[in-house]
């Protein structure tokens, strides 16, 4: 048995694909927890931001949402949403959005609208917000899920924000002319696109994950061939995690 949380290693994984430079757009739950993991161990000279306006703020404690007062602590500048999604889509900078979904495709499409016919929904949720606008203005993102067929769909019941659309060139054909997802980071491993095809694959399953297991709980084909085991959280990472990142399990 695995002695870290599934959160604890989305979280981690996530924080690995952060580098110094990149300034990052951080939203609620485990990206939270990735966001500030990423800054205490991974990319310190990152730039993390909230769309609520919190710009590069000192991350001394997790804030338990964008709205929590803590995203303004220690800021470089105390915005709003106009600065933060001029920053999202501003074209010198190299921003990354966190994302999450309630079903993506194997082109990194999002659906956070419904599952259902739109006008007579099984579930509804609570909209883009600003995903559609970061998925489509920022320099890439990378989107939080729980792995299940259910989940990850051949077909969206809605598109709320667009990835690579239909693969290939398509995405520049709609006019979004850079960005697209990165990664796609799941409680059993990371997937990433095909530079060409822009296809999902596992690019790495968690230690005591099988491959088999991600394709099962995946429901369209997935290319597994450059499928690598990922590196399991050091003491030092959980560490950090634990008593500086979130010592009070806000998150965790």
């Amino acid at each position: 048995m695995a002695d870290y949380t599934d959160n604890e290693m989305m979280a981690l994984a996530a924080g690995r694909l952060i580098k110094n430079g990149d300034i990052v757009f951080a939203g609620t739950g485990v990206s939270m927890l990735a966001a500030t993991a990423a800054k205490r161990i991974y990319a310190p000279k990152a730039v993390f931001f909230f769309e609520t306006g919190g710009i590069d703020p000192a991350l001394d404690e997790i804030p338990m949402s964008v709205a929590d007062l803590r995203v303004m602590s220690g800021t470089s500048v105390n915005a709003g949403l106009i600065e933060a999604f001029s920053i999202v889509g501003h074209k010198k900078f190299h921003t990354v959005a966190f994302l999450g979904a309630a079903q993506i495709d194997q082109y990194g499409n999002l659906n956070t609208t419904v599952i259902g016919d739109y006008h007579k929904p099984h579930t509804r949720f609570s909209g883009s917000g600003g995903a559609c606008d970061a998925a489509s203005l920022a320099a890439g993102y990378i989107a939080f899920m729980q792995h299940e067929k259910r989940r990850f769909v051949e077909k969206l019941d809605y598109l709320t924000s667009v990835g690579w659309y239909q693969g290939g060139e398509s995405r520049q054909k709609l006019g979004l002319s850079r960005g697209g997802p990165m990664a796609v980071v799941t409680n059993l491993g990371v997937m990433k696109f095909d530079e060409t095809t822009k296809e999902m694959y596992i690019a790495e399953h968690y230690p005591c994950v099988a491959v088999e297991k991600i394709k099962a709980n995946t429901g369209f084909p997935i290319d597994v061939s450059r499928a690598v085991e990922a590196a399991p959280p050091a003491a030092e990472e959980l560490r950090i995690l634990r008593e500086e990142v979130d010592p009070q399990k806000l998150i965790l």
